[in-house]
C-alpha cells in the first residue's frame, strides 16, 4: 500500500503487545480471538506501528470503514518503478484492474458488468451439478473410512465448480487451485514474506496467459461460462476490455476457491469441536442454511481487509490522516458482543446474524450466493454420508500461513464407511 506522508502517532510502551503482527505466531494464528478481544476492548481503533496501519476491530467501526473508506490501495506499476520495485509491476498491473481494489465510478462499472454475467439464475443452475461433484469426491474416500477434508473434498470441490463456472476444462482445476493459492497470498498477508514474490509472480503470469488463451479459444469456439459471459456483457453500451476481463476472472476464481475451501474446512472443524451443535444439525437438516451463516460468523474465511482513509477523519476518538491505511478486522467484528449476544458461543440457529464474512456495501462479495450454496450442499452431504464423523487427533492442526484468509492446511477425519447414504435433500 502507498500512503501519503503524514505525522504518525507515537506508540506507547503499553501498546506494544497490541499488533496483528502476532498472527505470525502459530499459537495466536490458531486462535486469534483473544488478541481480537484485547484490541476491541482496550484499543478498538489502534495504530499498529509494526504494520504501519490503523487496526479497527469493533463491528460498527468495521462497517463504517468498509462502507466509507477507499479500496483503491494498490500501488500502480509506475509507483513500484519509482520505488525500484519494477519486478512486481506485472502483479500490480492485474490488481489495479480488479474490482476488489477500485472505487466508484470504475468499481461501479466493473461490478455491473461482472454481476450481469454472475446471475442468481446461473448459480442456481449449478445446484444439481455441485451435488454431483461432491458425491463423486466422497465416493472415492468413503470405502477408506477416513480422509483429509481439505485435500480430498474442500479443496477440489470448489476448484472444480469454479472451473466449470468459468467455462474452462474441469481437468485444469488442480493447476488453477495452485495458482489461486499463490495469488491469495497477495490478498491475505502483510507482505512479510518477500521471498515468496517470485512464485507469486510466476503464478500471476501463468494465470494471465491461461485466461488470455481461454478467451482466444472461446472467440473461435464459444463455451457457456463466466468467460464467455464477461466477454459478451454490456451495460449501457459499456463492455470490459481484455485486461479487465482477465484481472477480474483471476479475482473471481481466487475468491470462489479460497473462501469456499476455508468455509467448508473451518465449518467441519468447528462442528466437530461442538458436538452438541453437530448433533442438532444431524437431527434437522433444515437448520443447514442458518448453520452456514453462523459458521461464517464464528470462523470467518476472510479475517481482515485494508482500506485507505478518504480524508482526515476521526474514528473511535482517534485522528486518522488522509490516505493512511486502515485494516478492518471482520473476524473481530464478528465476535463483537455489542452486535452479537454471546459472540464466542456457536449457535447454529442464531437470529439476526448479519455477519461481515463477505464484506459490506459496494464491495460485498458478489460470489456470496455461490459460496453459500456450496457450503450448504457440502455440510448436508458430509453429515449424511459420513456417519460418526470424528477428528483424527494424531496429527496436530496447522493453520495456513495466509493471515487474512483463515483455514487449516489439512483436516484429517475418520467415519463409519459402512453406513453412507447417497440420496440428497438438495438433489433436484
Amino acid at each position: 500500500m502507498i500512503a501519503d506522508a503524514a505525522p504518525l502517532p507515537v506508540q506507547r510502551a503499553e501498546d506494544r503487545v497490541l499488533s496483528l503482527y502476532h498472527l505470525l505466531d502459530p499459537e495466536v494464528l490458531a486462535n486469534p480471538y483473544p488478541l481480537y478481544h484485547k484490541l476491541r476492548t482496550e484499543a478498538p481503533v489502534h495504530w499498529d506501528s509494526f504494520l504501519h496501519a490503523w487496526v479497527v476491530t469493533r463491528y460498527a467501526d468495521v462497517v463504517h470503514v468498509l462502507h466509507h473508506f477507499s479500496a483503491n490501495r494498490t500501488p500502480t506499476p509506475e509507483q513500484l518503478t519509482a520505488l525500484n520495485l519494477s519486478a512486481l509491476s506485472p502483479i500490480a498491473a492485474v490488481m489495479v484492474r480488479q474490482m476488489l481494489f477500485l472505487d466508484p465510478p470504475d468499481h461501479t462499472r466493473l461490478r455491473a458488468l461482472a454481476s450481469a454475467a454472475f446471475t442468481p439464475r446461473r448459480v442456481e443452475q449449478l445446484r444439481a451439478h455441485i451435488q454431483e461433484v461432491m458425491d463423486t469426491l466422497l465416493d472415492s474416500v468413503v470405502p477408506r473410512g477416513h480422509m483429509d477434508v481439505i485435500a480430498d473434498f474442500a479443496g477440489p470441490a470448489p476448484a472444480i465448480v469454479t472451473a466449470e463456472l468459468l467455462g474452462v476444462p474441469a481437468a485444469d482445476h488442480a493447476e488453477l487451485k495452485e495458482w489461486s493459492q499463490d495469488f491469495a497470498e497477495m490478498l491475505g498477508n502483510f507482505q512479510h514474506n518477500p521471498e515468496r514474490f517470485p512464485r507469486v509472480l510466476r503464478s500471476v503470469e501463468s494465470l494471465c496467459s491461461y485466461f488470455r488463451s481461454a478467451m482466444r479459444e472461446q472467440k473461435m469456439h464459444p463455451r457457456e461460462g463466466l468467460i464467455q459471459a464477461m466477454m459478451a456483457a454490456e451495460v449501457d453500451g459499456a463492455r470490459l476490455n481484455e485486461e479487465e476481463i482477465i484481472a477480474n476472472l483471476i479475482v473471481t476464481m481466487v475468491g470462489g476457491q479460497e473462501t469456499t475451501t476455508n468455509l467448508i474446512g473451518n465449518g467441519v472443524l468447528t462442528l466437530l469441536r461442538h458436538p452438541a451443535e453437530l448433533d442438532r444439525l444431524r437431527g434437522d437438516s433444515s437448520m443447514i442454511p442458518s448453520a452456514v451463516e453462523e459458521l461464517l460468523r464464528y470462523e470467518s474465511p476472510s479475517q481482515h481487509t485494508a482500506r485507505l482513509a478518504p480524508g482526515d477523519v476521526e474514528l473511535g476518538g482517534k485522528r486518522i490522516r488522509k490516505r493512511q491505511a486502515v485494516i478492518a478486522v471482520m473476524g473481530a467484528g464478528n465476535r463483537d458482543p455489542e452486535r452479537f449476544p454471546e459472540p464466542d458461543r456457536l449457535d447454529i440457529t442464531r437470529k439476526d446474524n448479519r455477519h461481515l464474512a463477505f464484506g459490506w456495501a459496494a464491495h460485498f462479495c458478489f460470489g456470496a450466493a455461490l459460496a453459500r450454496l456450496e457450503g450448504q450442499i457440502a455440510f448436508e452431504t458430509i453429515l449424511r454420508r459420513l456417519p460418526q464423523l470424528k477428528l483424527d487427533t494424531r496429527v496436530p492442526l496447522e493453520w495456513r500461513h495466509n493471515l487474512g484468509l483463515r483455514g487449516v492446511t489439512a483436516l484429517p477425519v475418520a467415519f463409519d464407511a459402512s453406513d453412507s447414504k447417497k440420496s440428497s435433500v438438495f438433489a433436484s
